[in-house]
């Protein structure tokens, strides 16, 4: 039986993961390969997993904690997804709050089941809306532990990911290329678009090369690592949304994601609250909607239009945001109220789980590679 190679993204919340995901995805179907994704999340219900089913891919999702806490649900879920064909490439996606991946997942994948997969080097994608602050030496807006998380991230990498460069002008562009190679210098760093593609052919070349060596251990505090986890609040809330039973007229799908994340947005920025990622997912009848937010100083963007008009949907929100769980969940009721009664729809919220992240507690922790 030939191995299957395993990939895994990592990166902070909104590092754009699921999109270079998708866009490597895509790469190795062209190749004639057989692939399989696996993504990630502190709770039910995950935006991602919906984003990219909905793009035909075949996907296992590990709910409830990370990859590091869950690894034997990582191993049957991955093992589930080759039941009937062994894929070719796993693609896994951990939860973007998530470090010390190669002591917990890499090490471990790689001592306890040599027959089944070979281990691609770990790439971790920089965010660049936080980069330059935090890498800068400030927070970004958030807590210094959650900024301990973002740069633990990045040290850990065997490959570093700017993503997002065709967002950046060309001078933003050299400051973070500069600042990187500086913080964390000898290690390779590839700017890449995950939505353009710019950049792509120099990451598939260093996923395909061995995982090498490396013995020395990351030094983390987990401690602070779950401070900084802690500091931000998880909500997912699912809906079922309909137009007014007195009115035949169809609405815009890709406006009520729009309008959503905006809600959103403006709440939090006018309470001063820093968000990781907020995504609204829309889906009816085999048409998705979604829409995002990444950083304070950034617009809302559609990052999946349907451009389609539709009488009913259902609703996905993953919000992610330094702040309090309970004022957050007040915040997304209220801003799916105010969108819904100005699109002149109801809404009947099916679930909604809001909390802090609990401490890591890794199933295994290989301080260095065995064997």
């Amino acid at each position: 039986m030939n191995k299957t190679r395993f990939l895994m993204l990592g990166g902070f919340l909104g590092a754009g993961k699921t999109t270079a995901i998708a866009r490597l995805a895509r790469h190795y179907l062209d190749q004639g390969l057989r692939v399989a994704l696996v993504t990630n999340d502190q709770a039910y219900g995950l935006v991602d997993t919906h984003a990219l089913r909905a793009e035909g891919f075949d996907v296992g999702e590990v709910p409830g904690a990370c990859f590091c806490c869950k690894f034997d649900e990582l191993v049957e879920t991955a093992a589930a997804l080759g039941a009937e064909h062994q894929p070719d490439v796993i693609l896994a996606e951990p939860v973007g709050s998530c470090t010390d991946l190669m002591a917990t997942v890499v090490r471990p994948l790689r001592h306890l089941f040599p027959e089944q997969y070979d281990v691609a080097p770990l790439a971790v994608l920089c965010k660049p809306e936080h980069g330059r602050k935090i890498l800068g030496g400030g927070s970004g807006g958030f807590s210094p532990q959650a900024a301990y998380i973002f740069s633990k991230q990045l040290e850990e990498a065997q490959v570093i990911v700017l993503n997002k460069i065709d967002r950046l002008s060309a001078g933003e562009r050299e400051e973070l290329l500069l600042l990187l190679h500086k913080r964390f210098a000898g290690k390779r760093v590839l700017p890449v678009s995950g939505t353009t593609g710019e950049g792509f052919d120099a990451l598939i070349e260093a996923l395909a090369e061995s995982s090498g060596v490396d013995d020395a251990a990351l030094e983390i505090e987990y401690d602070t690592y779950a401070e900084g986890e802690a500091a931000l609040g998880w909500l997912n809330c699912s809906a079922r949304v309909r137009g007014d039973s007195s009115s035949t007229a169809h609405w815009p799908l890709d406006e009520l994601v729009k309008q959503l994340v905006s809600r959103i947005r403006d709440a939090a920025v006018e309470a001063e609250l820093e968000p990781g990622h907020v995504k609204v997912l829309a889906a009816s009848d085999g048409l998705t909607a979604v829409a995002n937010w990444v950083a304070s100083d950034v617009p809302v963007e559609l990052s999946v239009a349907s451009r389609a008009e539709v009488a009913e949907a259902d609703l996905l929100a993953n919000v992610r945001v330094q702040a309090d769980p309970d004022d957050l969940a007040l915040l997304v009721r209220r801003a799916i109220e105010q969108v819904a009664d100005q699109l002149g729809l109801s809404v009947a919220v099916g679930s909604l789980q809001h909390f802090r992240p609990g401490r890591p507690e890794p199933l295994h922790r290989y301080e260095s590679a065995v064997g």
